[in-house]
């Protein structure tokens, strides 16, 4: 068992939820509340990452980190390093690449609230943000469990794009799912075969628990 590659994993998933959170929580309130003439080219950008493959998509990315990039050279003449082949590389791959899965089941809980329920709130002297928090957060939590779900277990099994992007670096960027392409590729069916267990396991454990959460809490609710 590659415990550094599950390390890796973990961490790359936790830091991308955290930060795709909010993000997911603007776009899909924007996408779901507001008219523009703009808004299906947006939504076709936010799917994207669905039906792009992951490979297609990862060298796009390794292409835009390289330092030559107009992307990735201000990193690096920012933060002194590039992105091709560290930690940060695949964070923002994995951010991009996850953005449908964090955006589109909030943007789907946010349509199912009447807008005269917001225009009630207001009416009783809330302000938007009180709304927001104290109207319709409540609301959309189960579509916050399910994106936080989604992306989590997404990030775990993720192999095209963070493999273009960061390599294979032992305890920078090698996760475990490109850990089990190595022993295969060693033909240790064994070890494989543990990992996959592994990783099974997470993912199933990860999403039963949110989901448990989020039936917790709409049984309390009622």
């Amino acid at each position: 068992m590659d415990w550094t590659a599950l390390s890796v994993s973990l961490r790359l998933a936790a830091f991308t939820c955290l930060l795709l959170l909010p993000v997911g929580l603007w776009m899909g309130r924007t996408l779901a509340t507001t008219r523009f003439r703009g808004k299906p080219l947006c939504e076709a950008l936010v799917a994207l990452p669905l039906v792009m493959p992951p490979t297609v998509l990862g060298f796009y990315l390794m292409q835009a980190f390289g330092v030559e990039a107009p992307f990735g050279g201000l990193w690096a003449r920012v933060f002194g390093s590039g992105l091709n082949f560290t930690f940060t590389g695949i964070l923002i791959a994995s951010l991009v690449a996850n953005l449908p899965f964090a955006v589109q089941p909030i943007q789907r809980a946010f349509e199912t609230v009447p807008p005269n329920l917001r225009e009630a709130a207001w009416c009783s002297g809330l302000s938007p943000w009180q709304t927001f928090l104290r109207i319709e957060l409540p609301l959309v939590w189960p579509g916050i469990i399910s994106a936080l779900a989604l992306t989590f277990a997404h990030t775990l099994g993720e192999f095209g794009v963070i493999l273009m992007v960061g390599g294979a670096i032992d305890g920078e960027t090698r996760t475990l799912a490109i850990a089990i392409y190595d022993r295969v590729q060693a033909f240790d069916e064994a070890g494989a075969g543990i990992m996959s267990a592994m990783l099974l396991l997470v993912s199933f454990l990860t999403i039963g628990v949110v989901y448990g959460l989020a039936g917790r809490r709409r049984w309390r609710r009622a």
